[in-house]
């Protein structure tokens, strides 16, 4: 018998270890995400300890630095927190603005459907995650918060953080795996046909038609916002002129045709077509 036959008989024998293996690979996944938050709160807190690491330079080599009063000790401690703050509130910022660029880009809601599928268990940990951190999150940096506070922010921004990548990765590697072949014909369709709704050098009744094709094939497969539709429709309505009719489109009617777009319509950019596929918004 080969090497690579003995290997396959081997396992063969002993197909039991694959579960204590499945464990073992968990455990790794858990630690690596609590590594990476630790990594995370260690490079928040570096502002607050540069203080103290300069104090200790001090002390060492005999220079013992003036205690400050209590009053300018409170004046430092809110000056560091505030800064911590502000530090938080980017970073906090900038996942969300990552977050909405796939919830607002029809295109890239084509391409990476887990991104807004709240049934997805990690877009659902990073909507949980989201949430916790918004709720945390003071009201200003010159809000009177406590210490307690503030960490329990830090920390929610880390989770918050991890949480993104590990989702946003998760999407990218799944992309429409997760679709029949029946279904991601109708993406592809979908992306296609959302290529000529944007084009400027289409007419304004290509454009209209191709959007009305866009949300047909997505029906039923991916549930866009009503920010992402507004958005979508002011960019198909980018070159009709004002005032001016659509032309008549010289195509067949279809079943339960979705209205031509309103560019004066105004939508509330928070509100989810369908709650069902992302429950957390």
């Amino acid at each position: 018998m080969d090497p690579l036959n003995q290997i396959f008989a081997w396992f063969g024998d002993h197909w039991w270890i694959v579960f204590p293996l499945m464990g073992v690979g968990g455990a790794i996944a858990g630690r690596l995400q609590a590594l990476s938050r630790q990594h995370h709160k260690q490079k928040l807190e570096t502002l607050r300890l540069k203080g103290e690491i300069k104090a200790a330079q001090l002390a060492a080599r005999g220079q013992i630095a003036p205690q400050p009063s209590p009053r300018e000790a409170a004046v430092q401690h809110a000056n560091a927190s505030k800064e911590l703050l502000e530090r938080l509130f980017a970073e906090h910022d900038g996942i969300t603005a990552r977050w909405l660029d796939y919830e607002l880009d029809v295109a890239k809601m084509i391409a990476f459907p887990a991104m807004s599928d709240g049934r997805q268990p990690l877009t659902a940990a990073f909507l949980r995650a989201k949430k916790i951190a918004d709720a945390l999150r003071p009201t200003g940096s010159d809000a009177k918060v406590t210490e307690q506070q503030v960490s329990e922010y830090l920390d929610a921004v880390g989770d918050y953080a991890v949480a993104f990548e590990i989702a946003e990765k998760d999407a990218r590697r799944l992309r429409d795996s997760t679709f029949t072949d029946d279904e991601r014909k109708r993406l592809e369709r979908a992306q296609h046909m959302l290529k000529v709704a944007v084009d400027q050098s289409a007419t304004p009744a290509e454009r209209q038609t191709a959007y009305r094709r866009v949300r047909e094939e997505l029906d039923g497969l991916i549930d866009l916002s009503d920010a992402a539709v507004e958005n979508l429709e002011k960019r198909v309505a980018l070159q009709l002129e004002p005032g001016r009719a659509p032309e008549p489109v010289a195509t067949e009617p279809v079943a339960d045709p979705i209205p031509l777009l309103d560019p004066r319509a105004k939508a509330d950019p928070l509100r989810q077509a369908a709650p069902s596929r992302n429950p957390e918004h």
